[in-house]
């Protein structure tokens, strides 16, 4: 009996994912569509700059980034439950196109309240795609290939990143010194994103089949929503784990310039370092993940999490060029080891009906944890300063643990019979 419901669970779950996983049109056009958005990312580095131009002072021109962040933090909260409501594609067309309307909708404002309030509605609504696209992302991907392509995932988006400045400052350069074609730009972007999702990628589908399977969870029984996501325990210690690794990771953009600069070494070692972290990961992350895909969740996040708080460690030496760069070497090899397997691993974890609500869960901890990291690092320097770092250092050290004990193998998770968070033990069910 045993045998045939696992038989049946599985054939329904292959059922659920048949329309997706021959599309692979739609794989190209989501990975194409993350990078177009992200090379458009370059609002967050000129609004401060723009908000200044206005004659705003600088204390409100930061307010208005924070606004654009909240929001951003907020959006893929929201985009994870649009998702069960829209589906993946309308999401992401509904994200971008009203990111494109309020991004060129900020040229024409000029009431303070009303641009903090159109900016973080621009943040929100430039999010909500995330876990659509995430989702469907991994709706269209076979299992045994979610880790690789989540790493094509993230190279878009570092790809993207690297070169959104250039693009940016490139776009107000050709304006002759106004944001008006750097705006127009950014929505442009947005909107191209909305088109070739609305064109090339598949219409929401059912999922009749895996609400029927004997071995998925009872959605029914546990809800549908972000309180179905806070009763799997363990993957709410994953996120625990996660929102203190982000936090940490996020010092290098913060705490450690802080520390150049304090120390009277010449910032240029600081640029080297982080230049250094781009190319690393753009040029070595995917060959990497041919290797580790294959690895356990335990000892690919573990690694990455541990690898992070030994380059932190690194840092807490007697600050030099060698310091700076053998740490930052340490955290990006931590980071193309496990970097994809930390993104893939709450959508092979998720039950079907649930994995918009634990991709938007875990990028909401993510952003949470980028926009606290640099105020807890910027406190802690000035109470410690350069003693900050074996601090950070033992923050590492405990999410390593908590991630230990909260990743599970996804076999076991997609085969549990009962609730998420009391997955069976594989020694107890041969009992």
């Amino acid at each position: 009996m045993a045998a045939r419901q696992s038989a049946d669970a599985a054939e329904a779950r292959a059922s659920v994912g048949s329309t997706f996983r021959e599309s692979p049109a739609a794989v190209k056009a989501l990975l194409a569509g993350v990078f177009i958005n992200r090379l458009g990312g370059f609002l967050t580095i000129f609004l401060v700059l723009y908000l200044t131009s206005l004659g705003y002072s600088v204390a409100r021109a930061s307010l208005g980034l924070g606004a654009y962040g909240l929001g951003a933090v907020v959006g893929v909260l929201i985009g994870g439950a649009l998702v069960d409501r829209l589906g993946a594609r309308n999401t992401t067309v509904v994200s971008m196109s009203g990111a494109a309307v309020l991004t060129a909708s900020l040229l024409y404002l000029h009431d303070y309240p009303l641009l903090l309030a159109v900016a973080a509605l621009a943040g929100l609504s430039g999010q909500m795609f995330r876990p659509a696209s995430a989702t469907l992302l991994s709706e269209l991907t076979p299992e045994e290939r979610q880790v690789m392509v989540f790493a094509m995932y993230r190279f878009g988006l570092n790809l993207g990143a690297t070169a959104a400045p250039l693009v940016g400052f490139a776009l107000y350069d050709l304006g002759r010194q106004s944001y008006a074609l750097l705006f127009w730009g950014e929505a442009a972007v947005a909107l191209a994103f909305a088109l070739l999702s609305w064109r090339a990628l598949p219409a929401r589908a059912s999922r009749p089949a895996v609400a029927a399977a004997p071995t998925e969870p009872d959605v029914n029984r546990h809800g549908h929503g972000y309180l179905a996501v806070l009763r799997d325990r363990r993957f709410v210690l994953y996120l625990v784990a996660a929102l203190v690794h982000t936090a940490v990771y996020a010092q290098y953009l913060s705490t450690l310039p802080l520390d150049v600069a304090h120390s009277g070494l010449r910032i240029v070692w600081y640029t080297v370092a982080v230049s250094l972290n781009g190319l690393v990961v753009i040029v070595f992350e995917l060959l990497v993940t041919k290797v580790t895909q294959t690895w356990p969740f335990k000892l690919s996040i573990g690694l990455a999490f541990a690898l992070l708080g030994l380059g932190v460690a690194c840092y807490g030496l007697p600050i030099g060029p060698a310091v700076i760069i053998a740490g930052t070497l340490i955290w990006s090899l931590g980071e193309i080891i496990g970097g994809p397997s930390i993104f893939a691993y709450p959508a092979i974890v998720a039950p079907a009906q649930l994995k918009s609500r634990y991709l938007g869960s875990f990028q909401f901890v993510f952003g949470l944890g980028s926009a606290l990291g640099p105020m807890i690092g910027g406190w802690l320097f000035v109470q410690l300063g350069h003693g900050v770092w074996p601090v950070l250092a033992c923050g590492s050290a405990v999410a390593t643990a908590l991630v230990l004990c909260a990743v599970r193998t996804p076999a076991v998770a997609a085969e549990a019979e009962e609730d998420p968070a009391e997955v069976t033990a594989p020694a107890a069910a041969a009992a």
